[in-house]
């Protein structure tokens, strides 16, 4: 499948765009720029005072909208309400760290001198400030670089992901409706070109950027061509070492709740898990036993065994692809590894059931699924059954059709799924209502 490009809300849950949003039109850069440049002149010989009042309400509005915001990051990213309130909370509350504490952090501070005369270190505004902010952390993102930014009397122009329109223009709005004087903060919808052409301009004094490392190579790479000031903050593969623990299941459980916050879609999420040989066996089974009682479910879920579609189908698909990739590469799939939905973005740490000798568990109605799963592929006998995932939607009787499609059709792997549906009363299946979704897993037979 195509991935559209562009500003847009696709709601990860089902892969659909529900609504666009242009990009800047060409000589709209010039404009924002002559506007911020002004803008920011006039901000910053404000009082550091003045600018703090209007800061702590950018803070009161994070908190006042909190429930609105949190919806809005579900629809955009799939984000767990309640994560999304926890978000704008935080966000608030940067907002009002710095509104009280921005005068003292900002003020002079002298400094000794050998030789008896006055010296000191002054915070003084650079003036306009680019901002390239990423999808995991919506609100958060802008905060943490806005709120000091704008206690020191900087203008912003912020440049959201393409996935975040609503909450990006959410976050103007709450600018504007503070009293943020207009300019000081500037939302744009800015293709790839034009970020180029704001870091060229020299009313541009710096950029912050937070992203994987292929844009912050290109970011850093302009902004030194320029002689800009950067900030880039980049993806990493976090260590999470455990030496002992007196209870490694709870030491698993701790382990467990740091990965899943987010969909495990964080900087700061432990990549990779590093346990002490004697724990290792027992730390494993209780990771096992979580992610085996984990169940779909949708943004608005409060219960912490549901797991929410991750930002995109694309990250969902592309998540599947580095799970197989290590299970090629020798590593052990104890639990989970599929994409869950036929649109959306869900990604399941839930059991496949995998048998080398080809014996197919789950009863007669998974027995008729891998059948017609099977005999959909005409040249079945190059491939064995290699892992059935099964989900029950709804319990259901009667008569039953298996609705198959090949979702990958490789050399050595192909992946069917299955729609079990039933039969009304017509003998016409009702397709869109499946009682059991079957994905089969089948491999090259070995010669």
């Amino acid at each position: 499948m195509s991935t559209p490009t562009g500003y847009r809300v696709q709601d990860p849950s089902t892969d659909q765009v529900v609504e666009t949003f242009p990009a800047l039109a060409d000589g709209e850069v010039d404009q924002v720029l002559a506007a911020a440049e002004t803008a920011q002149r006039a901000w910053a010989a404000r009082p550091i005072e003045e600018r703090a009042t209007i800061v702590q309400k950018v803070a009161d509005l994070f908190e006042e909208r909190k429930d609105e915001l949190a919806q809005i990051i579900a629809t955009e990213m799939g984000k767990r309400v309640t994560e999304g309130v926890e978000e704008a909370e935080f966000s608030s509350a940067i907002f009002g760290y710095f509104a009280e504490k921005g005068p003292t952090l900002a003020a002079d501070r002298p400094i000794e001198t050998f030789e008896g005369g006055r010296a000191m270190i002054r915070h003084l505004p650079l003036g306009v400030l680019l901002g390239v902010m990423p999808w995991n952390f919506p609100y958060y993102q802008i905060a943490r670089f806005a709120a000091p930014n704008l206690m020191l009397g900087n203008a912003i122009v912020l440049k959201h992901a393409e996935i975040c329109p609503r909450s990006a223009l959410a976050v103007q709005q709450i600018m504007d409706d503070a009293g943020v004087p207009a300019g000081v903060y500037t939302n744009v919808f800015a293709t790839h070109d034009q970020i180029a052409e704001f870091i060229a301009d020299p009313r541009v004094a710096g950029v912050s950027l937070t992203g994987s490392e292929r844009a912050g190579s290109v970011i850093g790479a302009l902004a030194g061509q320029h002689l800009k000031k950067a900030v880039l903050e980049l993806g990493g593969s976090d260590p999470y070492i455990v030496l002992d623990a007196e209870d490694p299941a709870e030491a698993a459980r701790t382990a467990w709740a740091t990965r899943m916050y987010n969909m495990g879609q964080a900087c700061n999420s432990n990549k990779r898990m590093i346990v002490s040989a004697d724990i290792h066996d027992a730390f494993v089974a209780e990771l096992v036993s979580l992610a085996d009682a984990m169940k779909p479910g949708e943004a608005a879920d409060e219960d912490p065994t549901v797991f929410t579609p991750l930002s995109s189908r694309g990250a969902a698909e592309g998540l599947a692809e580095q799970v197989e990739r290590a299970r090629q590469q020798g590593a052990t799939v104890h639990v989970g590894g599929t994409v869950t939905d036929e649109a959306g973005a869900r990604f399941a740490p839930k059991p496949e059931l995998a048998n080398p000798s080809g014996a197919v568990h789950g009863g007669a109605m998974t027995l008729r699924a891998v059948t017609a799963a099977q005999a959909a592929m005409p040249d079945r006998e190059r491939y064995d059954v290699q892992a059935v995932h099964v989900v029950f939607v709804r319990p259901g009787h009667g008569e039953m059709v298996a609705l198959t499609r090949v979702r990958h059709a490789g050399r050595s792997l192909r992946l069917v799924d299955v729609d079990l549906v039933p039969v009304g009363a017509d003998g016409v299946p009702v397709a869109d209502k499946p009682m059991v979704q079957v994905q089969v897993t089948f491999r090259a037979a070995r010669s």
